[in-house]
């Protein structure tokens, strides 16, 4: 286990990044990202909204969106809508960018 270990949850592809992600819906604050699995390689995140008709994902997109500094138009869900698993495109988004973002705003104990 590296000291990176959350690049785990990253997969570069031809049109941009892929981030696995664990949501928790419903929670007190909203907090992207709150942590990092290592069993499950994915990026915790923490919902303020709950799961009903797509209000958690819409604010999973924008918190991303916002993160990232990109347009949520960008971000676009690749599987697990409906679960609390999911992966998601960040369009023409850097490896560099994502994971230095990333490295800055998880808990030290996750990086």
């Amino acid at each position: 286990m590296g000291t990176m270990s959350f690049e785990d949850a990253l997969n570069e592809v031809d049109s941009g990044i892929i981030i696995d992600i664990e949501v928790t819906p419903g929670s007190k604050v909203l907090c992207v990202p709150s942590g990092y699995n290592i069993w499950r390689k994915r990026i915790e995140v923490r919902l303020s909204q709950n799961a009903q008709k797509g209000k958690a994902n819409e604010q999973l997109i924008s918190a991303l969106a916002d993160l990232f500094g990109m347009r949520s138009s960008e971000i676009c869900f690749v599987n697990g809508m409906h679960n609390s698993k999911k992966s998601l495109l960040l369009q023409n988004a850097e490896y560099s960018h994502i994971i230095a973002v990333l490295k800055d705003k998880l808990p030290d104990d996750a990086v």
